[in-house]
């Protein structure tokens, strides 16, 4: 049956990762916001530094910051280690190249989706606020009822995307990443679906607070640590970097292998895993943007976009340099169409660290996993009360929670290929419904972006009026 399921799977996918539907999409729209945008990648990005900082508009808010780490939970996962790992396994290290490209071009593309959710965000009851693109599709989009079938479709993809397709991988990449040590056995898996589940279910009936208080704290300390200890095995096979770089561009720009089968190149491996780490242009991230308490939707925008490049621009290249700069040869991981990703990670630290290489991958591992359960289930409730037009009810909400705890455990317990095949089905579907609305509605954005420069050229701290760029619809923050 799981044969059935991942060969159907995968058949959708193919067609989905066709060079002229995903890869089409997310490469040219990176590149048209970011002509758009006037290259704000690089003009603003000290402004996105800047703007992290800053405390929220009311007392109980969430700051920038808050929903920055929400956002950075999601993405800073396990796709950083073994996502980067399986992409140069099969991919080649050239994949290393075009996941920057991607992660550059894509950092327009986040800030373009995450301004429109501030400004399409919806207040609660008690002042805080809520969105994502189901929001700004049902209310920017309003020919024939489009925007609002949009909204229901893309909500329910999300849910499958984050509760079932990456929480499912999350689960299994962390496990995987102990089938080295010598206590591993084919009862492991179960035992630390079992563990895992549990602990994730102790967060998530927590509540939306915890999880960004918890992911406040977690994901900073666990990406200086991951970063501090690979820089340690940088310099010490310093030697190998030139070789290093020479083996990524020189694979990068392979045309002939490239074209030779696009499908497995180094540019499609670099994309799905790009795309699976920073999640640019899919439309989750500005679900967590829209919860900031923010004076202009810019700040947010910015702050998002900073998000991308901390991600594929930091973490991921450090798992990359990590494994590049050792003589530890990837394609002895091949098994079959697979990768043993957690097998080559761990070797290749091993080979400069020794024993405690393997077990602070594992520890890492386990961190990432946990906050990216964390930030992926956070974007899942409020896709689904869009989809119900209404909260979920105590009861409903306890059943929908204990599914996913459910999932974590089915996750740890699958095959590579069902959970990897399953997560690129349900990103492509996110990229194939939200890039479309973004690139129309993308203008929105690029004069809310001429708003906040103009009131910062006055010396201004820049608050926003809807009105001010000819939004005729109804607001409830910028009135």
């Amino acid at each position: 049956m799981e044969k059935v399921i991942n060969d159907i799977v995968l058949a959708i996918s193919d067609v989905l990762y066709k060079p002229w539907i995903v890869p089409l999409l997310l490469i040219a729209g990176g590149l048209y916001f970011t002509i758009r945008t006037k290259f704000m990648q690089l003009s603003m990005f000290k402004e996105s530094i800047k703007v992290v900082s800053e405390k929220p508009k009311t007392e109980n808010g969430i700051s920038s910051f808050g929903a920055l780490m929400v956002s950075t939970a999601s993405r800073v996962g396990t796709g950083n280690i073994i996502g980067v790992a399986t992409a140069i396994i099969l991919g080649g290290a050239g994949s290393i190249f075009w996941m920057w490209i991607t992660a550059i071009l894509g950092g327009a593309s986040a800030f373009i989706e995450s301004t429109l959710a501030q400004i399409y965000k919806k207040k609660n009851s008690d002042g805080s606020s809520y969105g994502g693109p189901a929001y700004y599709m049902r209310d920017a989009i309003k020919l024939w009822g489009i925007g609002k079938v949009l909204g229901a479709f893309f909500s329910i993809i999300v849910i499958f995307t984050y509760a079932v397709g990456y929480n499912m991988l999350a689960a299994y990449n962390l496990q995987s990443t102990f089938s080295t040590f010598s206590f591993y056995n084919d009862k492991s898996p179960k035992i630390i679906g079992v563990i895992l589940a549990i602990a994730f279910g102790a967060i998530v009936i927590g509540g939306a607070k915890r999880l960004s208080d918890v992911t406040k704290v977690l994901v900073p300390f666990m990406g200086v640590i991951y970063v501090g200890v690979a820089l340690i095995v940088i310099i010490m096979n310093i030697k190998n970097v030139p070789h290093m770089f020479q083996m990524i561009f020189k694979n990068a720009f392979d045309f002939k292998a490239i074209l030779g089968g696009f499908t497995g190149s180094c540019i499609m491996f670099g994309l799905k895993r790009g795309l699976y780490s920073n999640e640019a242009g899919m439309g989750s991230a500005p679900n967590a943007a829209a919860t900031a308490d923010v004076s202009h939707p810019v700040k947010q925008g910015l702050v998002q976009m900073l998000s991308v490049f901390i991600d594929t621009l930091l973490i991921c290249s450090t798992t990359a340099f990590l494994c590049l700069i050792t003589d530890v040869n990837p394609q002895n991981y091949i098994e079959g169409d697979a990768a043993n990703a957690a097998g080559y990670v761990q070797a290749a630290i091993h080979s400069t660290l020794g024993n405690f290489g393997p077990i602070f991958i594992a520890v890492s591992m386990s961190f990432f996993a946990f906050t990216t359960l964390i930030g992926n289930y956070s974007y899942c409730e409020g896709c689904l009360a869009f989809v119900l037009k209404r909260n979920l009810k105590r009861h409903e909400e306890l059943i929908f929670r204990c599914i996913a705890i459910v999932l974590i455990y089915v996750g740890a317990v699958s095959k590579a290929d069902l959970v990897w095949n399953m997560a690129d089905m349900a990103q492509g579907f996110m990229v194939i419904t939200n890039m479309p609305v973004i690139l129309v509605l993308g203008g929105i954005a690029v004069k809310c972006l001429r708003d906040y420069k103009k009131q910062k050229s006055t010396g201004l701290d820049p608050h926003f009026v809807a009105a001010d760029i000819g939004i005729k619809e109804e607001t409830d923050f910028w009135k």
